[in-house]
């Protein structure tokens, strides 16, 4: 059992690691900034990872417009649009993180069924805030 001193201690070490992984992003997409865009990878969640906790808590739920983001704040609204020449395109919210790198986004099975991705499970896209976090 850890103290409080304990946890936020651990809490500061976490935020540092990541904060130092994470520096290639702008402070404006760290920040939700609405228009803020960025290109890279998408993926999806697996099936299995239904009723699983998100990074902010939440259960995954397949239904729901939801994604992980290595850096955009929890709350935040997203287009995400394949630039592969189909121009599909989901609006979702931010509730988990990933790892980031050349895959930018991991976005739940609905919003992967609307993007048409299902088949494929990897797609060329941009990112674009559209509501910052509340």
């Amino acid at each position: 059992m850890t103290t409080g001193a304990e946890r936020r201690l651990m809490l500061v070490a976490v935020g540092l690691a990541t904060a130092a992984g994470c520096a290639s992003y702008s402070a404006e997409l760290r920040a939700g900034k609405r228009g803020e865009r960025e290109g890279g990878l998408a993926t999806y969640y697996s099936p299995r990872l239904a009723g699983h906790k998100t990074a902010n808590g939440e259960r995954y739920d397949p239904k729901q417009f939801t994604a992980a983001h290595p850096v955009i704040p929890f709350g935040t609204h997203v287009q995400v649009t394949r630039t592969d020449g189909t121009n599909r395109a989901v609006i979702v919210r931010v509730n988990d993180r990933c790892k980031g790198g050349k895959k930018i986004i991991d976005v739940s099975e609905s919003a992967a069924r609307q993007l048409d991705m299902l088949r494929v499970g990897i797609v060329p896209v941009e990112l674009e805030v559209v509501a910052p976090p509340p």
